[in-house]
């Protein structure tokens, strides 16, 4: 990593810059009962899937059988639930232990700082509020400031945070908790460091044994 330079720092929120507490089994419940109401058979989903990708074959089931109007309106009662749950527990947000020391550190050093989450505009402004750093960013990139298919993990959502840093993706170093953190990175042309915070390292092993991994993002400050 020495040896390349980096412009900017990008983070996954929940699990990796910020400890939050949001009911993720909830979310995913949310996402398949409104499913449901819409017409998809309840084989086609799994809540182990998560909310995510039962939301992804939710809505090419629906689409697929001719039922976009469906598959509009639940996208939007899905939309409104999801924000609500994220919302529930938003005031026990922290920065992981050093993560202010860490984003001041990295603002020092010259390099632009941006969060790009699969949270709402409105829970992800509230949770890095209520945890002190908001301030400290200079973008935010959320799952609803774009159309859905453009969210992470898909490199577009990548590409909307370095536009606004006002670099390429490839100048991007980003961290993330999460298979989709790393996909994103790498789809896009962005560098990767996978954080312990929210996953252990048997998990990362099984998505890529060379993925590089560090304990938290604290550790940030050891290697740039």
């Amino acid at each position: 990593m020495s040896e390349r330079r980096y412009l900017a720092v990008g983070f996954d929120m929940d699990g990796t810059l910020l400890r939050t507490d949001v009911d993720y089994v909830k979310l995913c419940t949310v996402v398949c009962n409104e499913m449901k109401v819409a017409g998809v058979p309840a084989s086609i989903l799994v809540m182990s899937k998560g909310s995510k990708q039962n939301l992804d074959d939710g809505m090419r089931y629906l689409i697929e059988n001719g039922m976009s109007d469906a598959a509009d309106a639940a996208f939007k009662r899905i939309r409104e639930g999801v924000k609500k749950v994220e919302l529930e527990n938003v005031m026990t947000a922290r920065p992981y232990e050093g993560g202010e020391m860490m984003l001041r550190y990295l603002k020092s050093k010259g390099y632009r700082i941006g969060v790009l989450t699969r949270g709402s505009r409105p829970y992800a402004e509230k949770a890095l509020t209520v945890a002190g750093v908001i301030d400290d960013l200079d973008a935010l990139v959320c799952r609803d400031d774009h159309p859905e298919p453009e969210a992470k993990p898909s490199p577009i959502a990548m590409r909307h945070l370095a536009n606004e840093l006002n670099v390429e993706p490839k100048d991007i170093l980003y961290l993330g908790d999460h298979s989709m953190d790393h996909s994103c990175a790498r789809d896009s042309g962005a560098g990767f460091i996978g954080v312990l915070t929210g996953s252990t390292e048997e998990y990362w092993k099984r998505i890529d044994e060379n993925i590089r991994v560090i304990d938290t993002v604290t550790d940030l400050m050891k290697i740039l």
